[in-house]
């Protein structure tokens, strides 16, 4: 303990004096206090408790299956589920399952009336995917109505040319085109060869800018074309000869001197078609851009469903939903220049021949069009779709919940999309080959700061979403781990993916979808699922209450696409001591300075406001930086040089310059800091280095952090004085370490979201406005440290360590009695000589086994010391639950390594011991898969593959009895 107080003691001495500075959090006064109550988070109501995507699988679901999915629900502390009709079962080589009714159909409205009066009945909450499958789109979407891609052709003619102009009709999709406009410019021979602006399909939202959004800013910023100054023709040259065009596609023009380009507009269908649609669901994707079509949609799918559950609408079924943004690119919809024209104040028609790669003025200026061009469609994505479908859903009640914020990196500004939604949506994956790196399996980051500068309170994601993985998922390894890098993150409320309906005659493991991890009643260790669901319950309780405490505030651009990335991505360089929050330009317009500290209507408060490093910024947000440094903010970043737009182009540039000379000044240092009215611009530091330097101590600082171990955190205040923080082990390991907060004057108390169980501190120390408490973490282990006892500023701990170590006493070897009873009614009862692997038996039947086994053992204690023992259950297998029983009663169920409990009810004598285990499906799937159709169980569309391994299952000990040291 002394050596380790005494590096963080160092360190802060290093950065000088602690100082709180006035942006400590403020209690809210719009909102009601919500205390601890330390009842609440060891029994959470199912108001904290998670939720599910239900997946309807090709519609196949039964009045009958619908009840069991929602009894086994409610019985598991679920606070509701998400349907969600969708196909897919037969996706990656999976066989198919019968076809239910289509969705809004007259049968599925009544299966769609019964599942929510049970909700009702049940006191759960639903929400209803607005469609079947994701692309928000039908069989009825007309391609007037589609998404929409803009297209062109093009023709070189000359004064020579007397006779009526036949223009070609440019490339189209579903037989569907719509001219847009004719237009023409000088055909010049020295610029046929002037490249287009680089990176063109991306930059006209022509496609998806990525996969997963990584830095957008380097494509779309940039142009790796240089500039020579040359230009296929200047904005005031570019003729528009749409009235010219007859409707024989005829342009009926006397071509003035020289050779002309003529350029005929339109636009087409994008292609994009419902995916995993179940049945006849499928067809086009709507037009994200427009609110016609999707009142159109509305009207014809969305109302009837709501009004034909009456008052339900808005109280049992209280939220609307659709997925992720996997459409591929568009760029058009019919209101799409009067939308240009009111948001950029200017006209498009003249650039319009940009998009067909052209450059218009310059390639500057060419580039500049484009981010408004771009700029426009994510204003009409945010408003016209996302926020016209919240003011719909509001009409009746309701909110909204839709993936809008990525990760595919559409046209669109993610953390905008996010704002209109009433609970913000995003997703998170378990480890697989679909999305294998933390930057393509972590998307809640994002999803958090809109919340946080939206002011919302639910942060919720689709989570545990895999693609390969099939029963195989170990709960501690799999699981925990990336639920709680994402609470870290910001995550308040989880969306298991997935929960799949299968009737009973489907079988077992039954239909399932191609994709998630499996959660359902059919699946084998569902009877002790809530130890693992009340985890989460524990975890949910604490963070959808209070708020989110970061010393550090990201913008980031006004850019499109733009969609902030994982927490450790850390573009303001706050980690790993300080967090940090993502804000957009719409809400950057919205923030004041307090107390020397940038904050947002609702609250949130940061120390320092961290601008972008690619010096570009809009006048608008240049003048609110202005406004808030000079009112007493600090602002960390480089001197902007320019914006990115055409509004007011070349005047622009001058206002900025003007801006920049008085924030930043003259000077050409590296890095410095520059006092403006009542507050600070600072340059060439991280948000962590300056605020070190400032005197800001470590919010949470790791004292044994290095490269090979990985630590997170994430800070919540309640009501201005209570203030809590959530640890999580990254390594799958066992790991000591000291942790230091900038918290005093309150006894830190450890709350462990795995039991409910909460200790005072024993040790710590109180030094330089630092807590620092040893703590020892299980492999991927979590706590709750709390503040909320005051205790004098010199109280220190009276103990070296918090948690006791163990030293082995006796094991328990030998031969184990073990009861197998698998769920089709089969039964033994073996003599294991030694603790061995399942997989290791001759018996077929015990080597592919699937489901629960209780093992049973007697052993003597001597004395009345061995009622304090320990016991260590060593290593369980596969899905990693065991229930331990003593004397016939039952003492926990465990769920993660060390799988130890102190050994209450034990007897000076003889004990029996019971230890109940269970695997999951994959080793019976194995072992089915070598036998005739007629001999098989396991019934499932989803394919056992040939490169499937058995799993090493059961209790694998060695089970040894231990005693506690303290220290």
């Amino acid at each position: 303990m002394t050596i380790m107080i005494e590096k963080i003691k160092i360190g802060v001495v290093l950065i000088a004096v602690f100082t709180m500075g006035s942006c400590q959090i403020n209690e809210e006064p719009d909102k009601p206090h919500v205390e601890l109550v330390e009842e609440s988070f060891k029994t959470p109501s199912s108001q904290y408790g998670i939720s599910c995507f239900w997946w309807w699988l090709n519609g196949n679901v039964t009045e009958a299956s619908i009840t069991n999915d929602l009894e086994a629900m409610k019985e598991k502390g679920f606070n509701g589920a998400l349907i969600f009709d969708a196909g897919g079962q037969n996706q990656q080589g999976n066989g198919d399952v019968p076809e239910g009714p289509m969705f809004g159909s007259a049968e599925w409205q009544l299966l769609f009336q019964h599942a929510v009066k049970e909700a009702n009945r049940l006191g759960l909450k639903l929400g209803l995917s607005i469609q079947s499958g994701w692309n928000l789109g039908g069989p009825d979407v007309q391609p007037q109505e589609a998404s929409k891609l803009l297209t062109w052709s093009e023709i070189t003619v000359s004064d020579d040319h007397t006779s009526a102009i036949k223009l070609p009709i440019p490339k189209h999709r579903n037989d569907f085109y719509q001219d847009i406009a004719v237009l023409a410019i000088p055909f010049r021979s020295a610029d046929a060869d002037l490249a287009s602006v680089s990176d063109l399909n991306s930059k006209i939202a022509a496609q998806e800018a990525a996969f997963s959004a990584t830095d957008m800013r380097p494509a779309f910023l940039k142009d790796k074309n240089k500039e020579d100054g040359r230009a296929h023709a200047s904005s005031k040259e570019v003729i528009d000869l749409t009235d010219k065009l007859n409707d024989k596609g005829e342009l009926e023009w006397t071509v003035p001197a020289g050779k002309w380009t003529i350029m005929r507009f339109g636009y087409t269908t994008n292609g994009a078609h419902v995916s995993t649609a179940s049945g006849g669901w499928n067809g086009l994707v709507i037009d994200y851009m427009s609110k016609q079509h999707f009142l159109h949609y509305w009207n014809r799918h969305v109302r009837p469903l709501l009004l034909s559950i009456d008052t339900l609408a808005g109280t049992t079924l209280n939220y609307l939903h659709t997925d992720s943004w996997e459409l591929g690119g568009a760029n058009w919809t019919e209101s799409l220049r009067d939308e240009f024209r009111n948001r950029r104040n200017y006209d498009l028609l003249s650039f319009l021949p940009v998009v067909a790669g052209k450059i218009i003025n310059s390639r500057e200026e060419s580039n500049r069009f484009l981010a408004d061009f771009r700029k426009t469609i994510s204003d009409c994505i945010a408003d016209n779709h996302y926020g016209f479908f919240a003011q719909k859903a509001h009409e009746f009640g309701m909110g909204i919940h839709p993936e809008s914020g990525g990760p595919h990196a559409g046209p669109f500004d993610g953390l905008k999309n996010f704002g209109r939604s009433d609970l913000i949506m995003s997703e998170f994956w378990s480890p697989s080959g679909h999305r294998p790196t933390p930057e393509r399996r972590f998307f809640v980051k994002q999803a958090a700061s809109a919340a946080h500068i939206y002011g919302k309170k639910l942060v919720a994601a689709e989570g545990f979403t895999t693609i390969g993985h099939h029963w195989d998922d170990v709960i501690w390894k799999d699981m925990k781990p990336s639920f709680d890098h994402e609470v870290c993150a910001g995550l308040n409320k989880t969306y298991l993916h997935t929960f799949t309906n299968s009737p009973k005659e489907m079988g077992l493991p039954g239909q399932e979808y191609f994709a998630g991890t499996h959660f359902n009643p059919n699946i084998t260790w569902w009877k002790f699922a809530n130890v693992f669901f009340d985890y989460m319950a524990r975890v949910q309780y604490m963070m959808q209450d209070g708020q989110f405490v970061a010393d550090v505030l990201y913008y980031y651009g006004d850019h499109v696409p733009n969609i902030a990335t994982l927490k450790a991505s850390d573009p303001a360089g706050a980690l790993p001591d300080f967090d940090y929050d993502v804000i957009n330009e719409e809400r950057l317009l919205q923030l004041e300075t307090t107390k020397g500290c940038v904050q947002l209507p609702q609250g949130s408060r940061y120390r320092v406001l961290v601008l972008p490093d690619h010096a570009i910024l809009s006048v608008d947000a240049l003048k609110k930086i202005k406004l808030l440094v000079q009112n007493g903010a600090t602002v960390i970043g480089p001197k902007t040089q320019k914006t990115m737009s055409l509004m007011a182009y070349p005047a622009s540039e001058t206002e900025v310059s003007q801006i920049a000379e008085t924030l930043w000044g003259n000077t050409t240092a590296a890095r410095g800091n520059k006092k403006v009215g009542k507050g600070r611009v600072v340059w060439g530091y991280t948000a962590s280095e300056w605020l070190m330097q400032d005197g800001i101590s470590p919010d949470c600082h790791f004292v044994d952090n290095n490269d090979s171990l990985n630590f997170d955190y994430i800070h919540h205040n309640r009501n201005g004085k209570d203030d809590y923080y959530f640890l999580s082990n990254q390594n799958g390991q066992d790991v000591e370490t000291d942790v230091a907060f900038r918290i005093t004057e309150k006894l830190p108390e450890f709350w462990n979201p795995e039991t409910g169980e909460i200790m005072e501190a024993k040790a710590f120390k109180q030094e330089n406005g630092m807590t620092t408490i040893p703590i020892t973490f299980k492999p991927y282990g979590s706590w709750f440290v709390v503040f909320r006892k005051n205790i004098p500023a010199n109280q220190q701990g009276t103990r070296a360590m918090n948690f006791e170590h163990y030293e082995n006493v006796d094991t328990l070897s030998g031969a184990w009695e073990v009861a197998f009873k698998s769920a089709f009614g089969e039964s033994a009862e073996v003599t294991f000589p030694q603790l061995t692997s399942w997989t290791e038996h001759t018996d077929r039947n015990i080597k592919y086994y699937s489901g629960s086994a209780l093992y049973k053992k007697s052993f003597t204690l001597k004395d009345a010391s061995s009622q304090l023992l320990y016991l260590d259950l060593g290593k369980v297998a596969d899905v990693g639950i065991a229930k331990v029983s003593l004397n016939g009663k039952e003492l926990a169920v465990l769920w993660s390594p060390p799988y130890r409990l102190k050994l209450s009810g034990a007897k000076i004598g003889l004990n029996t011991l019971e230890v109940e285990v269970i695997n999951s499906w994959r080793n019976r799937l194995i072992g089915d898969k070598g036998l005739p159709k007629d001999q098989r169980r396991t019934q499932t569309n989803i394919a056992v593959r040939d490169d499937w391994k058995l799993i090493t299952s059961g209790l694998i000990g060695p089970v040894t009895l231990q005693r506690a040291q303290s220290q």
